[in-house]
């Protein structure tokens, strides 16, 4: 069994209010969790407005799998246009 972790630390260029930023934030968390079935939770940055960390977990039966999930994921991060990655981490257990 593989435990799989990734994170992101994000920029949201042009947010004027925290109410904006929850709506990226939200939107792009249910996409995740709905497409790929795994665990998201923004993690830091709560009351930032131009912040962010979004942080997915999941469990695999190998590594390969385990990887192949998180670079999907990390794809979709990647082509949200109102956000911008500024770091990502990727974990396996």
């Amino acid at each position: 069994m593989v435990v799989g972790m990734m994170r992101w630390d994000l920029s949201l260029p042009g947010v004027t209010s925290l109410k904006d930023k929850r709506a990226i934030v939200r939107s792009l968390k249910d996409r995740i969790h709905h497409r790929f079935r795994v665990s998201v939770a923004e993690t830091d940055c709560q009351d930032q407005w131009t912040r962010a960390q979004l942080a997915v977990a999941m469990v695999a039966t190998d590594c390969g799998h385990a990887e192949d999930v998180l670079n999907k994921v990390d794809r979709l991060v990647a082509q949200e246009t109102r956000a911008l990655v500024l770091e990502r981490r990727r974990e396996l257990y």
